[in-house]
């Protein structure tokens, strides 16, 4: 089975930087994207990034592109996600995600392994 393990969250100041990273556990295959989410409280989970296994294709939301870079370490099992100039409506549960497809989506009902969440809370 595969297991996911966020960490890295925190609080932060508007302006400043995060690195979260989401430790991977159990068998993998190169088809496989990894994805980040993220939920605010009332609000539906939204896409924030995602990777190819190789590392050849990434994706990312309007929200934040040219702020956020997502990035992986094969030899590690980790994906990491680096945040940039948070803003508060960054402010929200990210999720680690993994889809057992060959092709990318953006839904999170397309992907099939979760991870429990780390909070990220950016104050103004």
């Amino acid at each position: 089975q595969v297991q996911l393990v966020e960490s890295g969250g925190g609080l932060v100041q508007a302006g400043g930087s995060l690195r979260l990273s989401c430790a991977v556990s159990g068998r993998t295959f190169s088809y496989y994207y990894m994805g980040w989410f993220r939920q605010a409280p009332g609000k539906g989970r939204e896409f924030v990034s995602a990777i190819s296994w190789t590392g050849a294709e990434t994706y990312y939301a309007d929200s934040v592109k040219g702020r956020f870079t997502i990035s992986g370490d094969n030899a590690k099992n980790t994906v990491y996600l680096k945040m940039n100039s948070l803003k508060p409506e960054d402010t929200a549960v990210y999720y680690c995600a993994a889809m057992r497809s060959s092709r990318m989506a953006a839904t999170s009902s397309a992907y099939d392994y979760w991870g429990q969440g780390t909070q990220v809370t950016v104050s103004s």
